[in-house]
């Protein structure tokens, strides 16, 4: 893994320099993952778009006085669900504002009518209800939790994720992507990450790249995921999701992290972070998202044939053809997986509860024969 000061010399690599850390990522990732590029098929449970939080870059979270903000019904959540599973879906990734009944009345109300105390309390049953009615994977993305939070949904979630975006503390200043957002604090999300380590959780996070931070604070960020992770070896994947400018936000004029600056990052993700650690990019929000695969990435996270990504709307999934395609002309192979990767599937390490244990193990019997490998 690369020292840190080596790191920050790549800060403004291009052409050849670029190239050439490019070729170490791409090496790393080679002799780890070998010639297979994966992709999980999901379903995308938007359980509410309301919030405590106003990031000045979302669009997913919605005003309590705008008719468009909600919460999903039981019925529209098994509805949606059983749509993913008849389209070939495995994952069920339910994402959510962080704790809106803490701010906003309307949340309070919307809670009471479907008579839960808390959007955890309604996330919870939903999972559950997923898992009795589908053969589906919970992965919940519920932002900042305590270690009590986290220990309550384990048992419904096959995997859980939070996104650490930045470790700078700079963000949360006044004009920053992050002011007045109360679970974007480093403190917070570092502790979620350390917490869902003591539990045993597999768990997502990553960066989000061009919201203000430096190329120094991305570096310590990554630093920051690597010894968590080698504390309590629990971090299956770190995504690398560049910032998109959209209409209505107050970071509607910033600039875009070019692709170039994609790579870079990417490439010393690779570099930094230990190899078994999957690493991913969403391809619905860069055009020419093939040439990833030149910077070290083996993954490109949940791609679902039957929902829009409700974070970047604007930005449509590629279709699974030309994702296909995209690993071919490059020499690799797209393959599907579950939401949680196989390294973290087994018995003895208490990642997964008795009953989601053997549900992974029917979706891969079920996998393996669909593609012939077993009797």
């Amino acid at each position: 893994m690369i020292h840190i000061a080596d790191a920050n010399r790549y800060k403004n690599a291009t052409g050849p320099d670029l190239y050439a850390l490019c070729e170490q990522a791409s090496a790393v990732r080679d002799a780890q993952w070998g010639k297979q590029v994966t992709y999980s098929p999901k379903v995308f449970l938007p359980l509410t778009n309301m919030c405590r939080d106003t990031c000045g870059y979302c669009t997913f979270v919605q005003n309590p006085d705008s008719p468009t903000a909600n919460y999903m019904t039981p019925e529209q959540v098994l509805a949606v669900a059983k749509q993913g599973e008849a389209a070939g879906c495995t994952e069920a990734l339910f994402s959510l504002g962080e704790k809106p009944e803490q701010r906003h009345l309307k949340a309070r109300e919307w809670l009471e009518h479907l008579g839960y105390a808390s959007t955890l309390d309604y996330l919870q049953s939903q999972c559950d209800q997923v898992l009795e009615h589908t053969q589906l994977l919970p992965h919940i993305n519920a932002g900042a939790l305590t270690k009590s939070e986290l220990a309550s949904l384990k048992p419904y979630a096959a995997s859980m994720g939070m996104m650490l975006e930045n470790s700078s503390i700079n963000l949360m200043k006044s004009g920053q992507a992050h002011y007045g957002c109360p679970d974007k604090t480093p403190k917070r999300r570092t502790a979620t990450l350390e917490a869902a380590g003591e539990l045993g959780i597999a768990f997502t996070t990553g960066l989000l790249i061009g919201i203000g931070e430096s190329w120094e604070d991305r570096v310590e960020s990554l630093v920051l995921i690597r010894d968590i992770h080698q504390t309590y070896g629990h971090i299956q994947e770190v995504i690398i999701q560049n910032f998109r400018a959209k209409p209505g936000t107050a970071m509607a004029g910033c600039a875009e992290p070019d692709l170039d600056e994609m790579k870079r990052t990417l490439a010393i993700a690779r570099l930094i972070l230990p190899p078994e650690i999957s690493l991913q990019a969403p391809p619905n929000l860069e055009q020419e998202y093939g040439a990833y695969l030149s910077a070290g990435i083996n993954d490109w996270g949940g791609i679902s044939p039957v929902t829009r990504d409700f974070i970047n709307p604007e930005r449509a999934w590629p279709q699974i053809q030309s994702l296909d395609a995209a690993c071919r002309g490059r020499g690799y192979q797209l393959s599907e997986r579950l939401t949680i990767y196989p390294e973290f599937q087994s018995t003895e390490q208490h990642f997964l509860v008795p009953a989601l244990q053997q549900r992974v193990h029917g979706l891969n019997q079920t996998n393996l024969l669909s593609r012939g490998l077993v009797a």
